[in-house]
């Protein structure tokens, strides 16, 4: 699902608001968790997961093309950890099935 598709399920979902009303309440929540995390907090949607940065070090890499050693910087990275109903809901339980 790409950003206008949720925008349009919003909107069709909640037919007294008009479309650019629920464009403007996806772009603040989509807003509001992206600064967030530049800001360095975590971002907990229970249910459906976790947004974390984690710290990655410098360390030495290999040019893939020509095999020479390579400086890889430290970087921030982006983590999500899906919550437990998501991950219920991703892998549900199989069922015992008695002949």
């Amino acid at each position: 699902m790409i950003r206008s598709e949720l925008v349009q399920h919003l909107a069709d979902a909640n037919p007294q608001l008009y479309a650019r009303d629920c464009e403007a309440v996806v772009d603040a929540i989509l807003g509001r968790i992206a600064d967030a995390i530049v800001a360095g907090d975590r971002v907990e949607l229970r249910g459906f997961g976790a947004f974390t940065i984690v710290e990655a070090r410098a360390r030495m890499g290999r040019n893939p093309r020509s095999g020479a050693p390579v400086s890889v910087e430290a970087k921030s990275k982006l983590v999500f950890k899906t919550g437990k109903e998501m991950r219920d809901r991703l892998n549900p339980k199989a069922r015992a099935t008695t002949p």
